[in-house]
């Protein structure tokens, strides 16, 4: 077995070595913040969602991107001042646009697929995570997005996912406390919903107990390799040295893969959240607990426990930019007061985190140019909904390569941390 190096400690990075470790991998993971999954892993839209396999490389979302560019509130907001980084994701996307409806069957038959995982490290390890399996009911105002569900239902069948066409009346069964007008829905009993700090974090403790050594509070300076040995600088001045890598650190996977050899046009697709915080017994009867996806505006939702009700969405291109624009949270807390009134908004938290997309919306899973280099990223709006078949893919393929190299895998000298 290997000592692999994992940088990042999102939800990418965490399930990758807790996947690695099981396989009886020794694994150091770094993580610039204290604790695991304190950035895009922290508070995004909550939804374990095959029916949202869907990939972006479809002509209408250029026409949207297009209409929407000087609407500082829309769901799709492309910031026009060019960089060569922006210009070479949208040639490459474009560029994907045929290889649309294989994409997306092949992302919901890797969703489907990550549920096994998923839901048994969660109850193996006893992690407790607002686990809601009440599944995903998609809300349309119109017929030309109902029609097009359909179109994306097909292909979602394809790749092995059921979902159903429902009325007005069925979604108000389903979710009784949706307010407006509809002119019907999909719902997919199988999808779900849940906490994914609180997933991130009781997986980064379960993977202490497997032998894992987190070092965190430090961030990555530099990364090397011989193609044989691997080592990692942090800001402090601290080597670390392994017989290989492992880089998920999110977007900045691609600057990371610059210093490796290998391109990866990971683009930082901002998203934002609100956690409404349900805090008298009106509102907590009034929220949803069956989880939404409102694909006119691009928003969806997650019942977590009794007291919190998390809308999440938006895309904003606008660079590595953490900030928390006001015009981008108010449509967030506009659409709970419409859809459910009866949800106090006094009290509301809000949060942006930077989805790592490459430009043909599928994650970057397996080695580098050199053999010892892996990647486990770019997994866009599908992080936490992929993470745990893309981790299970990975350790596949480290196992290949650890076999192919046993003989000239010298532990005790390459295995050793310094600093």
């Amino acid at each position: 077995m290997a000592h692999l190096i994992v940088i990042g400690g999102g939800i990418t990075g965490v399930t990758s070595a807790y996947a690695l470790a099981r396989q009886g991998h020794q694994v150091t993971l770094v993580e610039k913040h204290r604790y695991a999954g304190m950035e895009t892993s922290h508070a995004n839209g909550g939804q374990l969602s095959a029916s949202n396999a869907e990939v972006w490389t479809h002509p209408s979302t250029l026409i949207k991107g297009l209409k929407w560019m000087l609407k500082p509130d829309a769901p799709l907001l492309v910031n026009p001042r060019p960089t060569w980084h922006k210009l070479s994701w949208f040639a490459e996307f474009v560029a994907s646009i045929p290889k649309y409806r294989d994409n997306t069957v092949a992302t919901a038959r890797l969703a489907i697929a990550a549920r096994e995982h998923l839901f048994g490290w969660a109850k193996a390890e006893g992690i407790d995570f607002d686990l809601k399996q009440q599944g995903i009911l998609h809300i349309y105002r119109d017929r030309a997005g109902f029609e097009h569900a359909g179109e994306v239902s097909q292909l979602l069948a394809e790749g092995g996912l059921p979902r159903r066409a429902v009325t007005p009346d069925e979604m108000r069964a389903i979710e009784p406390t949706l307010q407006g007008q509809y002119f019907g829905g999909y719902f997919t009993e199988s999808d779900s919903t849940g906490d994914i700090h609180k997933f991130t974090y009781g997986l980064s403790q379960a993977c202490e107990r497997l032998g894992v050594r987190l070092v965190t509070g430090h961030e990555v300076a530099r990364v090397h390799s011989t193609g044989q040995t691997a080592s990692v600088t942090l800001t402090n001045g601290d080597v670390l040295t392994a017989d290989a890598v492992v880089v998920c650190a999110g977007v900045h996977s691609r600057n990371l893969g610059a210093q490796l050899g290998d391109r990866l046009n990971v683009y930082p697709v901002k998203g934002y959240s609100i956690t409404v915080m349900l805090n008298d017994a009106q509102s907590q009867a009034a929220a949803p607990n069956v989880s939404l996806l409102d694909d006119e505006t691009k928003l969806v939702t997650s019942r977590l426990g009794v007291d919190r009700f998390r809308v999440a969405g938006t895309a904003e291109f606008n660079g590595i930019n953490h900030d928390i624009r006001a015009d981008r949270i108010r449509p967030l807390v506009n659409w709970v007061n419409q859809c459910f009134p009866g949800v106090s908004t006094r009290r509301v938290e809000p949060w942006a985190g930077l989805r790592p997309m490459m430009p043909n919306m599928m994650p970057r899973v397996g080695p580098g140019r050199l053999p010892n280099v892996f990647y486990n990223t770019g997994h866009g709006h599908l992080g936490w909904t992929l993470s745990a078949i893309t981790a299970h893919q990975l350790a596949g393929h480290v196992d290949g390569w650890a076999r192919q190299t046993q003989p000239v895998l010298h532990h005790a000298q390459l295995g050793r941390v310094t600093g």
